[in-house]
This record gives C-alpha cells, structure tokens and sequence, in this order.
C-alpha cells in the first residue's frame, strides 16, 4: 500500500502586507479562493500517474492542482484534508505583517487557542481522521494521492508514521512537495 502526500502549486494569492487580527479572516478567505500559477514539476507528474485514487481538501488551490497534474477524476474533496484553520482576534488595535500573525497564532495553538480557526490538538484530531481515510482507500485501491497543504500533510504524516508506515519524518515543504508513504507489514 501507498499514500503520496503532495503539497498545491503556487497560489495566485500571496499572502502579504499588514493586517490587523480582524482582517486575517479576509486574508485567509482571499487565500483560500485563489487557485494555482504554475505547472507542476515532472516528478510530480509521476507520481500522479501511479495513484489510483486521488482526493484533495475542498479548496480551489487543491483541486486546481490536481487537475493541472493531469487528473481528470478526483475520487474525493473534502475539508478534513484542508489547512490547519489559523486562530485570530476579534481586535483591530495591532497590525502587524501576515508572517509575523501566522507565527504568533500558531504558537498560541499550541497552547490550545483557537478562536475564529482550530488549535494545535483540534488539528491533530482531524489530521488522525484523514490519515485513517486515506489509510483505508489505500487498502481499498492499493495507492491514493492526496494533493493538501503543507501543515495538514506534516500532520498527516507524522500519524501515518505512528502506524507502521514509512517514509520521511517531514513531506517537503515547498509547492508541489510530495512525499510517498508506504505500509510496513
């Protein structure tokens, strides 16, 4: 059995500028409609030629990379696969650059804050159910790609990495990094 994990293409939207902790849910909202700019690499191509099953999160840049790979039958969609949900404020009194709110938040989700998004341990839970979807679709069809996100997919992993499957401790990061998981019997 085979799990390849990739990471989208280049979005169309660039996360930048500064913002206050209000508008990051405009940011993210923008983000998460923006499709994808650039042709995968060849090797990603390759690897979605070996899949039988292919599934993506629910956002366009996900689907739109699947699609740029060539595959014309995406067997699933769905938000379990989606990025980790970025926490934020109500609160329009600090701004601060994108990046620098994205590390914040995500250190605060750590330690379980989760307002307007999902902490740490909420991810982790559903990074658990994805890994046991794409678990049983690769029993069901022998390989399943899943074109996500870059922290959903470390989380996916690292789960899959816990359950006798081997492969790297991290996917790669960048666009279109793609990682293959394989079952230890």
């Amino acid at each position: 059995m085979e799990i390849i994990l990739v990471r989208h293409g280049r979005p169309t939207f660039e996360l930048s500028g500064n913002v206050s902790s209000k508008k990051i849910a405009e940011v993210v909202k923008a983000y998460n409609l923006s499709g994808v700019t650039e042709e995968p690499p060849e090797e990603v191509f390759q690897a979605a030629s070996n899949s039988r099953v292919v599934v993506c999160s629910h956002l366009s840049r996900s689907i739109q990379s699947a699609r740029a790979m060539g595959v014309s039958d995406i067997h699933w969609s769905d938000e379990i696969y989606s990025e980790v949900a970025m926490p934020h404020f109500d609160g329009d009194t600090i701004v601060l650059p994108i990046g620098v709110w994205s590390v914040l938040m995500r250190i605060f989700s750590v330690f379980g804050f989760s307002k307007n998004g999902e902490s740490l341990s909420m991810a982790k839970k559903r990074a658990e159910i994805a890994a046991s979807t794409l678990v049983n679709l690769a029993k069901s069809h022998g390989s399943v790609m899943l074109v996500g996100h870059g922290f959903m997919n470390y989380l996916i992993a690292k789960v899959l990495l816990s359950q006798n499957w081997t492969g790297p401790s991290r996917p790669a990061k960048h666009y279109w990094g793609h990682a293959v998981y394989q079952h230890v019997d």
